[in-house]
């Protein structure tokens, strides 16, 4: 229990560093998208937008999840990390269905766009997904919640690397119908990641069992313990990342 909650505070400090950073971008590419009257980088930074929120929920959700059980809450809050995890993947989803509408507007009715100013920041952007990442890569693997997380900045390192590639083809050839083109791209993107996200937290949330267990094989271990006639009744479920029950 105590490595538990060591890693934990590890991972609650990792995802406050992140959110931190990705805030401060976030408001550089608001003030970069106006400038240079990009798609790809509002939408980048309307992505970032939920990524903050989403990342603070986390942050914030870890924080109820350490805290005790109850008489009440016998489980104590661990499950509001699985319901942080659904918040986010809805949230993403909506953004994904607004930046199609806005591509789908601007094709027909594509602005200037100044390529280099979107260049560059899309180049620091990239930078800083890409140590976001790396700081939750680890814990990804073991928390639906930070994986929620990691997703997040994953899918904000693609924006990234669309808009660099808008920015240099806008500041090459002048060819603005790319941004429109390359947030539809994102958007798509951003869907296909999220949904399997999204049915794994709702496949806990509806107490399926473990993806890593078979309920009939430890049904069949149990009986094969002396003094057990017969196994009925036989539930597993996950109460939140990495902690599984059974009755």
């Amino acid at each position: 229990m105590h490595s538990h909650s060591e890693g934990r505070a590890g991972q609650q400090k990792h995802l406050l560093i992140v959110l931190l950073m990705t805030g401060t971008f976030m408001v550089i590419e608001v003030v970069g998208g106006l400038f240079t009257g990009s798609l790809a980088l509002l939408a980048d930074a309307g992505h970032m937008l939920t990524d903050v929120a989403a990342l603070g929920l986390s942050a914030f959700a870890m924080w109820m999840a350490a805290r005790p059980s109850t008489p009440e809450k016998t489980y104590g809050y661990h499950r509001a990390e699985i319901l942080a995890a659904v918040t986010n993947a809805v949230v993403l989803l909506l953004l994904a269905v607004w930046i199609l509408y806005e591509a789908y507007r601007r094709v027909f009715e594509p602005p200037n766009v100044i390529g280099v100013p979107m260049l560059l920041i899309g180049l620091v952007g990239l930078a800083v997904n890409v140590a976001s990442m790396k700081l939750l890569a680890h814990e990804s693997a073991s928390s639906l919640n930070v994986r929620s997380a990691y997703l997040e900045v994953l899918s904000d390192a693609i924006s990234s690397v669309g808009v660099i590639l808008g920015g240099v083809t806008i500041w090459l050839t002048g060819w603005f119908l790319i941004d429109p083109f390359l947030s539809a791209g994102i958007s798509i993107f951003i869907v296909w990641r999220t949904w399997g996200l999204l049915s794994q937290a709702v496949h806990v949330l509806m107490e399926g069992v473990p993806t890593h267990l078979n309920t009939k094989e430890v049904g069949q271990a149990m009986v094969g313990v002396p003094g057990v006639k017969g196994i009925h009744d036989l539930h597993i479920w996950t109460i939140t990342s990495g902690l599984d029950a059974l009755s």
